[in-house]
């Protein structure tokens, strides 16, 4: 299975995407402005491998000038019906479809390791204003709980796809095979957590790549499995989801 084949998967679900993937912390986000000392209020923003808008839509909020890029047609559908204000251009990492020096950040939520980064890392470059930043993050499952920890590895069985690329920030092989350790990086994690029903956290779960090119019939037993050991943690069908999110900053000198 390619790697573009994963990336593409996303276009086939951009309603269950946007109904569970997890938002971002508002600790994130001031992470942010710390790191690239940038406020985002007026911000000048290209927020890279949109998706359905769910960074897009925090970065809003915070007063940021947002204009999207997403190559899925799928994906950029549902992000220009809920965010119909927001300018959406369709293209990818490789070739940023926007002018030279046009942004003070280009970020890239939960989307980096599908980019090239020998290409990816240029061009972020090219249209970031001088003193700007590269902006990468992910939100990643808290390994070290117990029960994440076991369902990571069952997953990693059942579809042979691993986490992300960065498991530790400052992990420098992670760094090297995310394309950024030549880079001049800041990099810090926090960690948080929801509380959703039960059938949030499967349908959470179904929305990645892994499951999203399985036969369908593969993917609802592996959720039925899930469904009936996580019961027996969660009586209440409420299960709390922990994350750490690994940001990465990078500025263009």
């Amino acid at each position: 299975m390619t790697s573009l084949t994963r990336a593409m998967s996303f276009n086939t679900a951009p309603d269950r995407y946007a109904a569970f993937r997890p938002f971002y912390p508002p600790a994130l986000f001031e992470l942010v402005e710390e790191l690239s000392g940038i406020s985002l209020p007026g911000a000048r923003i290209a927020d890279v491998g949109a998706g359905t808008g769910i960074s897009t839509a925090q970065l809003v909020e915070r007063g940021a000038d947002v204009v999207a890029v997403e190559p899925g047609e799928g994906m950029a559908a549902w992000l220009r019906k809920s965010l119909p204000d927001v300018p959406l251009v369709r293209g990818d990492a490789d070739a940023l479809p926007l002018a030279d020096g046009c942004r003070d950040l280009v970020t890239y939520a939960q989307a980096w390791h599908w980019a090239e980064p020998c290409r990816a890392v240029p061009e972020a470059m090219r249209v970031l204003r001088p003193g700007g930043s590269l902006v990468v993050w992910w939100n990643l499952t808290a390994h070290d709980v117990p029960w994440i920890g076991a369902q990571a590895e069952r997953i990693t069985r059942h579809t042979g796809v691993s986490s992300p690329p960065l498991n530790q920030v400052g992990d420098r092989g992670a760094l090297r095979r995310a394309g950024l350790d030549g880079l001049r990086l800041s990099h810090r994690h926090t960690r948080w957590s929801r509380t959703v029903p039960l059938d949030v956290h499967l349908g959470n779960l179904a929305t990645h790549s892994g499951f999203l090119v399985m036969p369908e019939q593969a993917t609802r037993d592996f959720l039925d499995a899930e469904r009936s050991r996580l019961r027996a943690l969660f009586p209440d069908e409420r299960v709390e989801e922990v994350y750490v999110v690994d940001l990465l900053v990078a500025p263009r000198d």
